[in-house]
């Protein structure tokens, strides 16, 4: 797989141009810095703080508009810009009054007091508002809002400092207006940060856990944002003022903890897809920084023990860094890992096992597991697929088998830009035996779920076809009997005529007639449910009487079958799919006879009725009686066929054959 390409909204191009314009004017910034060497000033800092700010947001702002021009990106971007564009004009200065000689440009000091307000401030009283993606709300508008007019007071306050190169001018109410904002700025902004840091740790309470990812750090960030400003807040305050170095040693703190904050919650919730590139950025800066200071610390500590003439300092420290470059490198790997994608570093037995503790088995168990071992071995996606599952393609994949059987199949992604290593493929190899038995077990789950469905249908059904044989059947015929007395009884009273006392007597003999048909039929009804015979698993015994049922009604059955008791739940499911099947043979095949045929094997049981009737056509397994023949069969873990007899022939006919594997109560 590859890294993620960027989405439709990234802008490419803009974040390239925020890259190059950053990245120019901080390495013309420090040249100039080096090559002027001005003589050290406390408000020397504050270029500093710019310099820092615009090579560190400049990165950051490529990495987030490479992949989407979200508004939080944008802010970056100016933020980064501006740092750079002041800290560049600074620079420009330096020359000009280490070289007054040379043709520079008027002087561009002044720009370095206004173009890094307008990101410098978004970051600290709107970008917190905005991440993580999401819908805003009235509130988070609100203060977004609040934001935007308080940048833009400041700017305007900023480009109109006076006696500055570059600044407005301002006469009359316009400057006295100004004069009285300005010392409440940076009160105001440190009140607004602290209500943006509020707003992440309130939004952070309410989120579900899923999106509290990186909220606390993007919290901590904004209050130390905030404090920067508080030592420009207290001067006007206070009667001594606060020394100059505080406030933007300060800032650069924050400005160390803040952008990191920021990505933190972009990599924790997956926001824009920048995990693969950060990862490898991180760890080849931390570890440049690493060799460049352990090279640099290592030869000075050598070179102060031994002769000043010795090369032995460099051979040292190279051979040193050499044999410890590799482990060194997993080391910042592991923690650059774990500040991306949280702390996946359990051991990967404990991964699965704290997953499966909150499952309730199933599928659910199986996702858990592949959640763990995902996890644990820090892949994108880890798909566990049953035998007879949706067709799957992945980079890797591992067989789940039983013996000769197929339980399913482990498929495993890497994350995007990787490939799957041969520690990771050794680990999925050797959990494979593990996983196939949590696999069956999940099949067995889901297979006793739907039997105890199958079960409540069944049951169901049988149900309402008593129902309906009670209230279509038996419940008219006693009412019909029922007014039938009542008439007799009118005809049999004093002074009748014999004539009617002869009809009274015929009409009770037709009621005595019905109310023996309708007890014959509530007996026929109660064998159906469950043949006495069966109570002891005589099954042979219930078929003959079953053959003498339809004899009686025109239907010759020939049963064959030996003499074998069977345990009473298997013996009733096989007569209930032998008594559907020979029901369906005698309401729909149009012929006079069918064949039960019952054969004993040393593993199983076969059972089928066979007919050379109209056959089934396509609608095998649509009709109620069809499908409670295989949910009787599910029960009892036995396999079911319904096809044609002969193939082939005018008149097919139906054969419904049951395999059954004979269990220990079967004699």
């Amino acid at each position: 797989m590859h890294a993620r390409p960027p989405t439709d909204d990234a802008r490419p191009l803009a974040a390239r141009a925020v890259l190059a314009i950053t990245g120019v004017l901080s390495v013309g910034s420090v040249a100039a810095w080096w090559a002027a060497a001005p003589p050290w000033h406390p408000w020397m800092l504050y270029s500093l703080v710019d310099l820092v700010v615009g090579a560190i947001y400049g990165v950051v702002a490529w990495l987030t508009l490479s992949r989407r021009a979200h508004l939080a990106a944008w802010i970056m971007a100016a933020a980064g810009v501006g740092g750079a564009v002041s800290a560049a004009a600074a620079a420009s200065d330096m020359v000009r009054f280490r070289w007054p000689d040379l043709d520079v440009p008027l002087p561009l000091a002044g720009i370095a007091y206004w173009a890094w307000v307008p990101g410098f401030y978004a970051l600290a009283v709107v970008l917190p508002w905005l991440l993580p993606v999401r819908p805003l709300g009235r509130a988070a508008r609100a203060a977004v809002g609040v934001g935007v007019a308080f940048i833009v007071v400041a700017q305007v306050c900023a480009v109109t400092v006076p006696g500055v190169p570059w600044a407005l001018s301002l006469t009359g109410p316009a400057a006295g207006v100004r004069a009285t904002v300005d010392p409440w700025l940076e009160p105001v902004l440190v009140l607004l940060a602290l209500v943006a840091a509020a707003g992440v740790l309130w939004r952070r309470r309410a989120a579900p856990p899923a999106r509290r990812h990186g909220l606390g750090w993007l919290a901590v960030g904004t209050l130390l944002l905030a404090g920067a400003f508080v030592p420009l807040a207290l001067n006007p305050l206070l009667p001594v003022r606060v020394p100059t170095p505080s406030a933007p040693l300060l800032m650069l703190g924050a400005q160390a903890f803040f952008p990191a904050s920021v990505l933190v919650v972009v990599l924790r919730q997956r926001l824009w897809g920048l995990e693969l590139v950060v990862r490898r950025t991180l760890v080849w800066a931390l570890m440049t920084a690493l060799v460049i200071a352990t090279y640099v610390g290592g030869v000075l500590a050598l070179r102060a023990l031994l002769p000043a003439s010795s090369a032995v300092p460099e051979v040292v420290v190279t051979a040193s860094l050499a044999a410890a470059f590799q482990p060194l490198r997993h080391w910042v790997q592991r923690r650059v890992d774990r500040l991306v994608h949280g702390d996946t570093g359990q051991p990967l037995m404990r991964q699965v096992a704290d997953r499966l503790r909150a499952t309730d088995g199933g599928t659910q168990m199986l996702d858990a597991v592949a959640d763990g071992i995902s996890a644990s071995l820090r892949l994108a996606e880890i798909r566990i697929v049953l035998a007879g599952g949706p067709d799957c393609v992945s980079p890797t994949s591992v067989a789940l088998v039983n013996g000769d059987r197929r339980v399913g199949t482990l498929h495993a992604w890497p994350r995007p830009g990787e490939r799957l290593d041969g520690r990771a493929a050794a680990a999925l190899t050797d959990l494979a035996p593990v996983v196939t038995a949590l696999a069956e077990l999940a099949a067995a789950q889901h297979d006793l779920e739907r039997s105890r469905q199958g079960l409540a249908r069944a049951r169901d059904e049988e149900r309402r076809k008593l129902r309906r044989d009670l209230h279509d059947g038996l419940g008219p015929a006693l009412s019909g009997v029922s007014l039938a007395l009542a008439a007799g009884r009118n005809m049999l009273r004093p002074h009748r005529h014999l004539s009617e006392v002869a009809a009274a007597d015929e009409l009770l003999d037709q009621l005595v007639a019905e109310v023996d048909r309708q007890a014959a039929g509530v007996r026929e009804i109660a064998r159906d449910l469950l043949p006495p015979l069966l109570d002891d698993g005589a099954l042979g015994p219930a078929l003959d009487r079953l053959r003498e049922r339809y004899a009686a009604a025109g239907l010759t059955v020939r049963v064959h079958a030996p003499p074998l008791r069977l345990r009473e739940e298997d013996a009733t499911a096989v007569y209930g799919i032998v008594a559907e099947a020979v029901r369906n043979v005698h309401r729909h095949a149009g012929v006079e006879r069918c064949a039960v045929d019952v054969s004993t094997e040393p593993d199983g049981l076969t059972v089928s009725v066979a007919d050379h009737g109209v056959g089934i056509g396509g609608a095998a397994g649509t009709g109620v009686g069809t499908r409670a023949m295989r949910e009787r069969a599910e029960a009892i873990g036995a396999e079911l066929t319904i096809g044609p007899a002969r193939a082939g022939q005018t008149r097919p006919g139906t054969r419904v054959c049951l395999r059954l594997r004979l269990s220990e109560g079967t004699r």
